[in-house]
């Protein structure tokens, strides 16, 4: 009984009836909230683009060209190109503008989350999450035009079938479900999976790894924020470095070589693991009190746990130091495509001491609007192939709707344990492929 009412009395505080949650129902709802408009935002913006891709795949075998290397690298790189493309219906148009649907999908859960901090009168997070707008406005439809688009070396020799698309969906699939339960983004395995499986250019694979994330952002977080799992304004904030990190990292891509750019990113994922490791026997933090910062910003919240039939409460602490780590997350984000939510989890979980689901939920949310703000970035550069980029989201999407059906019922500890092996293998094969010295 006691547990019960300590449930209850936390639920209250986030306006969850808990034993609806705790036993997987939904319960009545007088209104339509700020977690359901963001949640259907999110499902929406995914089933739209969803529809779209798949139609331009269905129709790309009925025009003279087929799956070939030529129609791959034959695609409309601007917006006027995609609109002109519409009225013949050209299959790469119509992939393309479902791709444009998935890149603005986090674009719209932000600036919905205007409407629901305002409704709120919380007057910071309104001004917090219109500078997030503005950033990502600002990336997408000036900075992207700054650009050149580009081939990048060996483009030309990349062999394409119909058998290689079925083969990076099936690939995909696998990367969004581990991407949706640990937070990290599809892209820590669709990158050396077109690599070094497929033989892509790297800029090829970070632009199609950049689709894979938002999309494992959008698919997943959907579900985490509906069932309250999502710190909202943890995310809001922290997207604030996030944003500009990415902007950042994604003009100095350009600038640095593909090999250096796997050994970079082996490295640091190695590193990412070292804390995760030391806490591996943690099921949750305790003994943490908010800072002031914290404090300020009322970012510690309450969440119901399925695996412990309980609601968890918590409080976060060294808020600065995790907006720091938070500009590096976004630099890595744009140079390698990958969401970088290994650096995102490891400094909410480690740093800031929030709970693993917590951080991976939050990370998941947040790596959607990471990767929108370099997306126009490598979209105007010519690095997103939609006929790579769409199977690639196509699973993905798939994948983390069975990875955001997994997660409430694990516990802490079995996320940590999926997490630490994925994040080895992966970065040892991109700093062996980068070296030149690969197994493939």
């Amino acid at each position: 009984m006691q547990e019960q009412r300590i449930s209850k009395k936390a639920t209250q505080a986030i306006g969850v009836p808990p034993l609806s949650l705790l036993n997987g129902e939904r319960g009545p709802r007088p209104s339509l909230s700020g977690t359901e408009m963001i949640s259907w935002i999110l499902q929406g913006g995914v089933l739209i683009s969803a529809v779209l891709i798949l139609s331009g795949m269905f129709l790309l075998p009925t025009r003279p060209g087929g799956l070939s290397t030529q129609r791959l690298l034959n695609f409309p790189q601007t917006l006027s190109d995609v609109l002109a493309g519409l009225l013949i219906m050209r299959p790469q148009a119509i992939i393309s503008l479902g791709l444009f649907c998935l890149i603005a999908t986090p674009v719209m859960r932000v600036a919905a989350s205007i409407f629901t901090f305002a409704r709120e009168r919380d007057h910071i997070y309104v001004l917090i999450t219109a500078l997030v707008l503005a950033i990502l406005l600002c990336s997408i439809f000036i900075l992207g035009a700054t650009v050149t688009p580009h081939l990048p070396a060996g483009a030309h020799e990349i062999h394409y079938s119909l058998l290689i698309v079925v083969c990076i969906f099936l690939g995909s699939i696998g990367a969004g479900m581990l991407g949706s339960l640990v937070g990290l983004g599809g892209g820590i395995l669709i990158v050396p999976l077109l690599t070094i499986v497929f033989r892509l250019p790297i800029d090829f694979a970070i632009g199609a790894s950049i689709i894979s994330v938002i999309a494992t952002s959008s698919g997943a977080a959907a579900a985490y924020v509906r069932d309250h799992l999502t710190n909202l304004r943890v995310g809001m904030f922290l997207e604030l470095a996030t944003t500009i990190g990415a902007v950042s990292g994604a003009f100095l891509a350009g600038l640095l070589a593909p090999g250096l750019l796997g050994v970079i990113f082996g490295i640091i994922l190695l590193i990412s693991i070292a804390p995760v490791v030391v806490k591996l026997g943690e099921d949750l933090p305790h003994g943490v009190k908010n800072d002031r910062l914290a404090s300020w910003l009322r970012l510690n919240g309450a969440y119901p746990d399925r695996h412990a039939r309980t609601v968890v409460t918590y409080e976060v602490t060294r808020t600065p130091w995790g907006l720091a780590l938070m500009y590096v997350a976004g630099l890595i984000s744009g140079l390698l495509g990958i969401g970088s939510g290994t650096f995102k989890v490891v400094a909410m979980d480690t740093i800031m001491r929030l709970p693993v689901k917590v951080s991976s939920t939050t990370s998941n949310l947040m790596i959607g609007v990471t990767a929108a703000a370099s997306a126009g970035i490598y979209f105007s550069r010519g690095e997103i192939l939609p006929l790579v980029a769409a199977p690639v989201a196509l699973g993905i999407l798939l994948g983390a709707f069975f990875g955001a059906r997994l997660l409430p019922g694990m516990s802490n500890k079995a996320l940590r344990l999926i997490f630490i092996p994925v994040i080895v293998l992966s970065a040892l094969e991109m700093v062996l492929h980068g070296l030149g010295i690969g197994p493939f």
